[in-house]
């Protein structure tokens, strides 16, 4: 006999995979294979044969259904029972706004999220340690695995058996989300998974964000590391915004901007490093009106005489000169970089779009602003200004020059500021303020430093009062540049050109 009405099998088919995308993350693994076991209950997913009527000689199909579906406990069916009804609910407005198919949709599951694995990649150079949280896990316990280091391949395949299982088992294709330390390695990883079309949501975690035993002894093991991760993904997962801070993968161009000032930076010291090398070699013999840096230095240093009355020895001559040829090396790659940073800047003037990808049009803008020098203008548009903050707190907070408060009781103070973001950003914001002051003295910012030194100080020049004013120039600077550089507001009492 025919039935009437409208079966729990055939709600579930219909309205599960949009139920299932609206309560993600709030399902158990329990529940969704019940969900999973109805909706393929008596269908081709569990396979059948076919019947032939012996009456009228007609062959229709007879699907087998799951033997378990009657020893659930009374528990999951009551559950069951109640996201049917929200199923039905769902029909019900389905219908209602006609876009309710007519006919059964046994693949309706295809491509649904509902639950996640969670994957988190211990990276080192001898191996990679990765930990696999599935939804079907009991305990929130971790399977640990070890790969080859630099074993993209391998990491996938892994990932995808892990998630074909629990496709299986909860009739389900589960989403997947991986993470890793940000270090040395950089966003490589996270770049070949995308190049490779795996259907991974990737976030790479701050390792200073994730909560550790603070007793005086720990553990530390890559296993242990792998598992502490896993619990952070899963926790921020689930709302917890605390549980770890995730970093942002930039674009390839957007990160090799980054290059050109720190490669800069990087030659800058060697040039340093090595102008005192030779000083030191020449002062050893009494030497000391010699200065490397000068073209005249190698005709000098032939005629030099020492502190002694004698000519410089052999090899401490073969060794400065073998270091004045370093250090003339050095200096020509720094003038290839200023002559690449001036055609940037060139470039930029000629451009109309601000928001090129390379910066140069914002680099040119910047560089308008009196006291705001060509490397200035650089570092804040390749390392700053090109991540998208949402308001001023953020980008403080981002650049470490925010205060961190210690309040407990009685106890109602400052420790100073932060340190969290990159130190050579804030090591030249402290330059850039000092040098403001000096060249920008009309501006609000200055007026501001000089009342606070004058109340804070009784009126005097205080060096710590100073001290402290300067980091809140740098803060109010920076968010000064950067609503100039994104919104176009100028400075108040700046100086344009």
């Amino acid at each position: 006999m025919a039935r009437e009405g409208v079966g729990v099998a055939e709600i579930f088919r219909h309205a599960g995979g949009g139920y299932r995308e609206r309560m993600a993350g709030r399902l158990d693994a329990g529940r969704l294979k019940v969900m999973g076991a109805i909706e393929t209950c008596r269908t081709a997913a569990l396979g059948g044969h076919m019947y032939r009527c012996d009456g009228c000689g007609r062959e229709h199909p007879l699907y087998r259904y799951h033997e378990h579906a009657g020893t659930e406990s009374s528990v999951a069916a009551k559950e069951t029972r109640r996201e049917g009804q929200h199923l039905l609910s769902e029909r019900d407005r389905q219908q209602r706004s006609g876009r309710m198919p007519n006919s059964p949709d046994t693949t309706a599951l295809t491509g649904a999220t509902h639950s996640t694995i969670f994957v988190a990649v211990e990276i080192s150079l001898k191996s990679w340690i990765v930990g696999v949280h599935c939804p079907d896990a009991s305990g929130g316990s971790v399977s640990i695995h070890t790969l080859a280091a630099a074993d993209t391949a391998g990491l996938l395949d892994l990932v995808g058996s892990v998630r074909e299982r629990v496709a299986r088992e909860l009739g389900a294709r589960p989403r997947v989300m991986l993470t890793y330390e940000a270090g040395y390695e950089g966003f490589w990883l996270a770049r070949d998974i995308e190049r490779r079309g795996a259907e991974i949501d990737i976030f790479m975690n701050d390792p200073a964000s994730l909560r550790v035993n603070r007793r005086a002894k720990k553990k530390k093991t890559d296993r242990i590391d792998a598992r502490r991760m896993v619990r952070a993904l899963k926790a921020w997962d689930q709302g917890d915004s605390e549980a770890m801070s995730w970093v942002r993968v930039p674009d390839v161009d957007q990160e090799d901007a980054k290059r050109l000032l720190r490669e800069r930076d990087t030659l800058v010291s060697e040039r340093t490093r090595l102008n005192n090398r030779i000083k030191g070699l020449l002062q050893l013999h009494g030497i000391f009106d010699l200065a490397p840096r000068k073209p005249e230095f190698l005709e000098r240093l032939a005629t030099a005489r020492t502190g002694y009355g004698a000519p410089l020895p052999p090899r401490a001559r073969a060794e400065i000169e073998r270091a004045v040829a370093m250090l003339r090396l050095v200096e020509s790659h720094i003038e290839m970089i200023e002559a690449e940073k001036k055609a940037l800047l060139k470039a930029g003037r000629k451009a109309q779009d601000a928001s090129d990808c390379d910066g140069t049009a914002m680099i040119a803008a910047l560089t308008r602003i009196h006291g705001i020098g060509l490397n200035d203008a650089t570092l804040l548009a390749g390392e700053v200004f090109y991540r998208d903050f949402h308001n001023r707190r953020e980008l403080g907070s981002w650049a470490g020059l925010t205060s961190v408060p210690w309040a407990s009781g009685d106890v109602d103070h400052d420790l100073g500021i932060s340190k969290a973001g990159p130190s050579h950003v804030r090591k030249h914001m402290i330059q850039m303020a000092w040098r403001w002051l000096k060249l920008q003295p009309e501006s609000a910012i200055t007026k501001w430093f000089h009342a606070y030194v004058a109340k804070d100080a009784g009126g005097g020049r205080g060096r710590r009062a100073r001290k402290r004013a300067i980091v809140g120039v740098a803060r109010k600077l920076l968010i000064a540049l950067w609503r100039y550089a994104t919104q176009g507001l100028v400075p108040e009492g700046a100086i344009v050109a």
